[in-house]
């Protein structure tokens, strides 16, 4: 895809991978919607707007979406489902609070959000979502049972969707990625960066239309 001057939502866009992966596609000429409850704190720029939107409530996304159509128009070719959060804690000592957010926001935004664009995506015969997963997706982790069933869930929603939207010429891609570091776990200095999953997502987005990336794994060399 020619992405230059194309539009973009961008979900948990106010830090970490959401807002490494809308500074990447405003340097590549797109114009972005940046969804999160609040605004980057040292970031702005002409092509960037932030749109509030509140991912675990329909509602708020519903007012985001219409926002955002009001404020860029109604093509939309690209989606970066990226919002997200994890929580550390074995299932019986779990607050039962705690495991529905997670579900709210990495499994029901993601839901909340896709079927909205979808329909635009189909009257234009193209575009591309891409859900940023995780290593977690693929293998269950002690004590992140929480966390590691929300991301094995946007596999399969990422693989299904896939299927559904391929003959309407609609790319779904997950790219999951292993430690990052975005401060969710202890620093460490073979962490992936923010800034390397931006690249992936420029370069998943930029090939051919026949050529699609439909789950991608990236990992530290050395973790």
């Amino acid at each position: 895809m020619n992405i230059q001057n194309k539009t973009a939502i961008v979900t948990g866009a106010s830090r970490g991978i959401g807002l490494a992966i809308a500074k990447a596609l405003v340097n590549e000429g797109v114009t972005i919607a940046g969804w999160s409850r609040t605004p980057p704190e040292e970031f702005s720029h002409e092509h960037f707007h932030h749109i509030k939107a509140d991912l675990t409530i329909e509602e708020s996304v519903e007012t985001a979406f219409q926002s955002t159509i009001e404020t860029l128009g109604d093509s939309i070719p690209i989606l970066i489902n990226n919002a997200g959060m994890g929580y550390r804690g074995v299932m019986e000592e779990m607050p039962s609070d705690k495991w529905r957010q997670l579900f709210d926001l990495n499994v029901h935004g993601i839901f909340y959000t896709t079927k909205r664009i979808i329909p635009l995506m189909k009257k234009e015969k193209g575009g591309h979502i891409i859900n940023i997963g995780s290593g977690a997706g693929t293998n269950g982790i002690a004590g992140m049972s929480a966390y590691c069933g929300t991301k094995y869930a946007v596999n399969g929603i990422t693989e299904s969707l896939h299927q559904e939207l391929r003959d309407f010429g609609v790319k779904v891609s997950c790219l999951s990625p292993g430690s990052v570091d975005t401060g969710f776990s202890e620093s460490n200095k073979n962490k992936l960066q923010p800034e390397d999953l931006a690249a992936s997502v420029v370069h998943m987005l930029k090939c051919p239309q026949n050529f699609h990336y439909t789950d991608v794994q990236v990992r530290p060399l050395q973790p």
